[in-house]
């Protein structure tokens, strides 16, 4: 069906619309979205306009009318033919499309779907946190351990039979698989199950405009493709929650470290920094946001080296923390972790700095004593251990023994006083013993973390653990050690988190508590979830004042009781990082 538009009046438009057929009628009402949206409207507004500004009802009615006598045409230039509203121009003008994104996994899968949605936003499309609103359904997916895999195949089946029920009315459901399961199952999630339109890896988020258009036809598309380059520098992610008091920037993609459990070097690719200018950039915009607290993301968060500019290449390389090695020669050259702390702290004295996920081997004197002088970067640090036995962690290849890391921890210690410390731990690794399932436990109680995060191992296709190493321990067995592990870790992380009651303690109030609506719930310096009632309290910035608690605000508490998660305390006064920073 070809419609004439360019010189419409507003008339005609009325005119315009009654020619289309009912069948396209109830298309371009299926393709609007029914809630409001500023987007929405400008679109329709764009099309008003040029129907407003396109053909008279003259134009219709003289082709429509009977022939007339014949008189001689004079010679004129010949006219120009009159553009037509075809079906993709209605398309493009009405089939606003939208798009419901799903995560699950890490931080960085966090990240990535922000990064996704701004591609998107910017081609177009509107964001649902609907499920029957939309008209592209996206999973952001993790591929860490089986479980996480078997929660995603588990909800494609349930979208699925969604995607069947779909009205004859409605625009096709389109269903897509993003991130790192994507790369590492393609041809199972494309081919043998036939459950998704699209698949997108984590460095091809820039081509799911395309990607999605292909799906449109009714094939099927996918790109897959890891980089050597992309770090997503020039996107400025789009905040999952607008009103958030924290944020996640990526600093860096991929991974070196080549642990022989892990897939993330094979879903994510190899380590690459963003450049220095646009971390800082997208961090000002936060602060400008009025974002609280910006916690920097990699997964090797600390081996940042950013190269981007010739002069960077000529800075030293800093040394590994002792007793710690690599399996790749040492990277010379770039600016380092350090300087990118040193300025990402600068940016907003009144936003708190965190970063995750680190490795131990890559923690020189200079960040610790950052860490330590610079009173908005978070007294906090992930220091994941896997095991405490040396002989798994050499067939882990993580490069360093039980007691190189309990060094690494007493200087930790030393140069960053009432440092509170994570980590991670895998149980029942390929060959563990009893006695080094009981030289784990033991390292738990030795360190006595404040937060802890532990599961099962689970064999992972391409890892060096795959293919060189047996996976000989039964699920129960498994299932038994982790279970004392948490056990232990929950013992011991009452007692460290006990240590802070009856002391003030700096939080940034996130909004309400989950389980009563009389309380809020924020988190300390070192990253513990604290809960408190919600009362009104001293402005300790505007003296004399009585307020209550935003969400944003800095508040000190102080703790009256503690358990292995969580601290509760009473409300004592609002406050900045500065000013509790100078009185501490």
């Amino acid at each position: 069906m070809l419609l004439p538009f360019k010189h419409v009046s507003g008339a005609a438009g009325t005119f315009l619309w009654r020619r289309l057929s009912w069948a396209a009628r109830s298309e371009l009402r299926a393709r609007v979205p029914t809630r409001g949206c500023g987007e929405r409207n400008r679109r329709l507004e764009d099309f008003s306009a040029r129907l407003a500004a396109g053909p008279t009802l003259q134009h219709f009615l003289r082709n429509a009318s009977p022939p007339q006598e014949t008189r001689p045409q004079l010679a004129e230039e010949p006219e120009e033919p009159e553009p037509y509203l075809t079906s993709s121009i209605l398309e493009e003008l009405l089939g606003i499309m939208t798009v419901y994104l799903e995560t699950y996994g890490c931080q960085m899968n966090v990240n990535d779907t922000e990064i996704a949605w701004a591609v998107l936003q910017k081609s177009g499309y509107l964001r649902t946190h609907r499920l029957e609103e939309a008209d592209v359904i996206l999973l952001v997916t993790c591929s860490v351990r089986e479980k996480a895999e078997q929660v995603i195949w588990n909800r494609l089946r349930h979208l699925t039979a969604l995607k069947s029920k779909r009205l004859r009315s409605q625009a096709p459901l389109r269903i897509g698989i993003l991130g790192c399961m994507a790369e590492r199952l393609k041809e199972a999630i494309l081919h043998k199950e036939k459950l998704v339109d699209i698949v997108v890896g984590p460095d091809a988020y820039r081509d799911l405009p395309r990607l999605l258009a292909v799906a449109k036809t009714g094939q099927q598309a996918a790109n897959v493709l890891l980089s050597l380059d992309e770090t997503y520098a020039d996107i400025l992610p789009v905040q999952t929650s607008p009103d958030a008091t924290s944020a996640f920037v990526s600093i860096m993609r991929g991974c070196d470290n080549m642990c022989s459990y892990c897939i993330v070097p094979f879903t994510r690719g190899r380590e690459r920094s963003r450049p220095l200018a646009s971390i800082l950039q997208e961090v000002k915009v936060l602060s400008d946001q009025g974002v609280k607290e910006v916690t920097l993301l990699g997964q090797n968060v600390n081996s940042f080296r950013d190269t981007s500019e010739v002069q960077f290449r000529l800075a030293a390389a800093p040394g590994l923390s002792r007793g710690f090695s690599t399996i790749y020669k040492a990277k010379e050259g770039g600016l380092r972790f350090a300087h990118l702390l040193d300025q990402a702290s600068r940016v907003d004295p009144e936003m708190r700095i965190r970063f995750t996920s680190p490795h131990p081997k890559d923690f020189p004197d200079e960040v610790l004593q950052l860490i330590q002088e610079r009173h908005n970067i978070c007294k906090q640090l992930h220091l994941p251990a896997q095991s405490g036995s040396s002989r798994i962690l050499e067939a882990m290849r993580r490069g360093y023994t039980r007691e190189a890391y309990l060094e690494l921890i007493q200087h930790v210690r030393d140069s960053i006083p009432g440092v509170s410390l994570s980590s991670d731990f895998i149980a029942g690794f390929c060959g563990e013993t009893e006695d080094d399932h009981q030289q784990t436990v033991s390292l738990l109680r030795q360190v006595r973390y404040n937060v802890g995060f532990l599961f099962a191992y689970s064999m992972r296709q391409k890892t060096r653990a795959y293919h060189r190493l047996l996976d000989d321990l039964p699920a129960e067995v498994k299932r038994r050690r982790l279970e004392e592990l948490i056990s232990v870790f929950r013992e011991e992380a009452t007692r460290a988190n006990g240590a802070m009651v009856g002391r003030l303690q700096l939080v940034l109030v996130e909004g309400p508590s989950k389980r009563s609506a009389a309380e809020l719930c924020g988190r300390n310096d070192g990253n513990i979830r604290v809960v408190f009632p919600d009362t009104e309290m001293e402005d300790g910035t505007d003296s004399g004042a009585v307020v209550r608690a935003q969400p944003g605000d800095y508040v000190l508490v102080k703790v009256t009781s503690a358990s292995s998660q969580t601290l509760k305390g009473v409300l004592f006064r609002r406050t900045t990082l500065r000013e509790s920073a100078a009185h501490r």
